[in-house]
């Protein structure tokens, strides 16, 4: 959704287009970090911590450090150019807040899905939810410290990717990193909407 306002009340010259995004992926993947990462603002977060009563329910498997998961969204924003302003929403990543990702969805241009190489399969309900609603979206490889490495091409053939999905590596911890993923997100939902030249 790109909301474009030609002047506003008062002058001053054309507003910013503003874009909604959504941050994907698997329990533990790195969605509140990258949208704290990449925020200029100080993001909305809904972390609560992990308790006994999550036991047999939050798989924690090969993220046995993480204290505190997502319960509905993360909400952060960044400003791409003087004329173009990303409105960032963080899902939940575990199955039982998937009620809530209809709602996030809701008029959202596309999708960064966060894939982390020690749960690989945890971002294929996020790919799932996507391709079935036609939403663009691009997979971004978490590189988190010790976590296996593969090359693009590995993790794409693991994913089962489309091959106009683009697939980039990034950490979600550096600003720069996470803020090159939403570009390659923006850049790749333009070039869908080219027309195809005819002839």
């Amino acid at each position: 959704m790109v909301s474009t306002l030609s002047e506003p009340a008062g002058g001053g010259g054309p507003l910013p287009s503003t874009v909604k995004i959504l941050i994907a992926g698997g329990f533990g993947a790195g969605k509140t970090t990258f949208v704290g990462a990449v925020s200029e603002i100080e993001p909305l977060t809904t972390e609560e911590r992990l308790t006994e009563v999550g036991i047999g329910i939050d798989d924690t498997s090969g993220v046995d450090a993480k204290t505190t998961t997502t319960v509905a969204m993360d909400f952060g924003r960044i400003t791409i150019t003087a004329d173009l302003v990303l409105y960032l929403f963080g899902t939940p990543g575990q199955d039982r807040f998937s009620y809530l990702w209809d709602e996030l969805a809701l008029g959202a241009i596309g999708a960064v899905v966060l894939a982390d190489t020690r749960r690989l399969a945890d971002c294929f309900p996020s790919v799932d939810y996507f391709e079935r609603h036609g939403t663009p979206f691009i997979v971004a490889v978490n590189c988190f410290d010790g976590a296996p490495v593969y090359d693009a091409e590995e993790v794409r053939l693991a994913l089962d990717l489309d091959p106009q999905v683009p697939l980039v590596l990034c950490d979600a911890r550096n600003r720069k990193s996470a803020k090159q993923g939403l570009i390659s997100l923006v850049e790749h939902v333009m070039a869908m909407e080219e027309p195809v030249p005819v002839g």
